[in-house]
């Protein structure tokens, strides 16, 4: 028999990502194909680079798309700026860091990485120290760690990384949108991130800014003509190794001479578009408000139902919320149970965590009230039945108390 047309079953995704798309962003993509080079297309896709310029805050010309995921994007960046040899430092505070170190020795990279404890960040004066001894062409650093549910401050990294002649790149994918993010002011040269969490969108396309500084890295590598060489010969040495994540070549083709590369996903560039058409429209700092409220709201929600919080509260994100499984409770189940009763999903950890952390998001087009409550709501049901105490309505009138002193 042969497959039926495509219908989800209704779900309300809270977890730490991919979360409910946006009503609008899903009409955008519905939107009819054009040819590659039609002028709409090229105009649609100056406009977008435009858009998320104030996204990203920054000035960089070399603003743009990578098509694939979140996880594209970062593969692009370090693949680009990362020749075999390169000495990168990767500060570990999360599950994501230990990608960025993955994909950099996939680089052919001498690669050292820092630790803290899963749930805490690095003070900044950790990373100097490390930088200098280290003496790192590329500081690699996650923004916010959905596996841990903290963020890593960046204000000073960047005049740290200049004064060391050191280039800066972060993963911004969870936190974009919905945290803080100054590119700019904070002096980050790339900056990858992704569209399914607090942007609103589907996982797919992974937006991007270089420095001037940056461009410059990777021009240069990508300018090396590849020829016939051997392993060890220099020249080959500094090319870029990869055709489809060579930015030098993505930027060319999104530049004014349009050189092509490769055929763009335009239907994801159309839900890109309006990703940040929608989070421009509201205001980034309203947006940023927005998670933060929800988030708090959802963190004395589940406070409120005696789950303990997971992580340093100080440098929590605002849209996710990490709480310690209660002893006895098997949190799988208890996962499985809010998904077929009640079509929520909440999201369990990686590594350590695994087991005994929950992960719940309040980010994009689901941080907002009626869904902080009613996951709180669901949740309370569930833990009452694997035979948790829990203070009835304790979650939703914490959360309500949250709103009610912010109104």
């Amino acid at each position: 028999m042969p497959a039926g047309p495509i219908d989800p079953p209704a779900r309300l995704l809270m977890g730490p990502g991919p979360i409910t798309v946006h009503p609008r962003v899903l009409q955008a993509m519905s939107a009819q194909l054009v040819g590659q080079y039609d002028p709409f297309m090229t105009t649609t896709m100056t406009e977008t680079q435009e858009l998320y310029r104030e996204v990203f805050a920054t000035a960089n010309d070399a603003t743009l798309l990578v098509d694939g995921t979140s996880r594209a994007g970062i593969e692009a960046a370090l693949v680009s700026l990362l020749a075999p040899g390169d000495r990168v430092l990767v500060p570990r505070f999360g599950r994501f860091g230990h990608l960025l170190v993955e994909i950099a020795e996939r680089c052919g990279a001498e690669v050292h990485a820092i630790d803290v404890p899963w749930g805490q960040v690095f003070v900044p004066e950790a990373i100097e120290a490390a930088i200098r001894e280290v003496r790192p062409k590329l500081l690699a650093v996650v923004h916010g760690d959905t596996s841990t549910t903290v963020a890593q401050p960046l204000e000073e990294l960047g005049a740290i990384c200049r004064a060391h002649d050191v280039l800066l790149y972060c993963d911004a994918t969870a936190t974009l949108g919905g945290n803080p993010f100054r590119t700019d002011e904070w002096g980050v040269d790339v900056v990858t991130a992704g569209l399914q969490k607090c942007l609103g969108g589907p996982s797919g396309s992974s937006p991007i800014t270089l420095s001037g500084r940056a461009v410059a890295v990777v021009e240069a590598r990508t300018s090396v003509e590849a020829g016939i060489r051997s392993e060890g010969d220099p020249v080959l040495r500094e090319r870029i190794r990869s055709n489809y994540f060579d930015l030098g070549q993505i930027l060319q083709y999104w530049g004014p001479k349009r050189l092509n590369h490769h055929t763009e996903a335009t239907t994801m560039l159309y839900g890109a578009r309006e990703c940040a058409r929608i989070l421009l429209e509201e205001g980034v700092a309203a947006a940023v408000a927005r998670h933060r409220l929800h988030g708090e709201a959802m963190l004395a929600g589940m406070q409120g139902l005696g789950l303990a919080p997971f992580g340093d509260l100080a440098h929590r994100m605002t849209n996710v919320v990490g709480v310690r499984i209660p002893d006895g409770v098997h949190g799988d189940a208890v996962r499985s149970e809010l998904l077929e009763d009640y079509g929520i999903e909440i999201g369990t950890s990686f590594g350590p965590l695994h087991g005994r952390v929950w992960r719940i998001g309040t980010m994009g087009y689901n941080a907002r009230r009626d869904a902080v409550l009613t996951t709180l709501a669901a949740l309370e049901a569930v833990l009452r039945r694997h035979g948790v105490r829990v203070p009835t309505a304790g979650g939703t009138e914490a959360a309500q108390d949250v709103y009610g002193a912010a109104a």
